[in-house]
């Protein structure tokens, strides 16, 4: 930053990797639940990603382990968590918890899994269902309790749980119930994430009325802008990537289409692609402004996460 000069000579400290583009959900705001990739959809193969942790696993600790899609409809998934822990990579992943059953909970503890964000947007099934749209709000509360019981019983630390409450104007008057709702269950956590729309320069039902909840400010003009200043450099391109369900390497999940692909993993080498001139020219683009690439125009960095 200081230097301005995009070299990298080392590998990235954290790497998120796709399970699958698929999702049982169709949110408003998500080009997997709408179905609008522009890029292939599919399910991360187990020995694609065996073959990617095997290359990273000695300079990268952290494994965020979705990007789109839901992470446990890939029927491998829990085994490829168990791959990354057998590695020593701390391991994240996000989820809807359709999926918790008794069954996959018992599994995921026993997996390794360091880390388990639970996406609840809503303390009661009008506005859960309001964004989470198809889901039910019932197997999001039984998904989070198999969970803590499994933990119980097999007498794990982990993984820490998290609710995500995704603050949006339908549901942010219940922002008191979900930390009531998360201390019953026995959650360990509970964060409160901003909103990313698409449409929002001239407003959106979305946007919260609770200003520090919000990513948009509205202007004297009545437009709405972002929050962020959008400073020309971004620590994500030398800490951490995107690699896609087919190997894709992008820069970071602000790219849901894989516009900006630095490399692709069935040619080239990851150490090959994280240094190599696709990403050196990337990087200068960051430096000499981030308001002339459309991923960046809509990034959070520095607004979006609240305990």
């Amino acid at each position: 930053m200081l230097t301005k000069i995009p070299r990298q000579a080392g590998l990235p400290l954290a790497i998120a990797i796709e399970p699958t583009t698929a999702c049982n959900l169709s949110c408003p705001e998500c080009p997997s639940g709408l179905k609008m990739f522009t890029r292939p959809t599919g399910n991360l193969k187990e020995d694609f990603y065996k073959s990617v942790i095997d290359q990273v696993h000695k300079d990268t600790f952290y494994l965020t382990f979705y990007f789109q899609g839901e992470p446990f409809i890939n029927p491998k998934f829990l085994d490829m968590v168990s791959y990354a822990a057998s590695k020593n990579l701390y391991t994240a992943t996000s989820t809807n918890a359709h999926f918790l059953t008794d069954e996959n909970a018992k599994k995921t503890i026993e997996s390794g899994l360091d880390r388990l964000i639970i996406s609840i947007d809503g303390t009661t099934q009008e506005t859960y269902e309001s964004y989470r749209i198809g889901g039910r709000l019932e197997k999001v509360l039984a998904g989070a309790k198999n969970i803590v019981k499994w933990k119980k019983k097999l007498k794990s630390k982990t993984p820490h749980v998290i609710f995500q409450f995704l603050v949006v104007k339908p549901n942010e008057h219940q922002i008191d119930d979900v930390y009531r709702l998360a201390k019953e269950i026995g959650v360990d956590e509970v964060k409160l994430k901003t909103a990313q729309v698409y449409d929002f320069k001239h407003g959106n039902p979305l946007i919260p009325t609770i200003d520090k909840y919000a990513r948009y400010r509205k202007q004297k003009d009545g437009t709405y802008a972002i929050k962020n200043a959008l400073a020309d450099h971004c620590w994500k391109l030398w800490h951490s990537c995107v690699i896609t369900w087919d190997g894709k390497v992008i820069p970071c999940c602000f790219d849901k289409d894989g516009d900006y692909r630095l490399g692709e993993l069935e040619n080239d080498s990851f150490k090959n692609i994280w240094q190599g001139q696709k990403y050196l020219d990337f990087r200068k683009q960051i430096f000499k402004g981030r308001e002339h690439i459309d991923i960046c125009k809509n990034c959070s960095e520095g607004t979006k996460i609240w305990g």
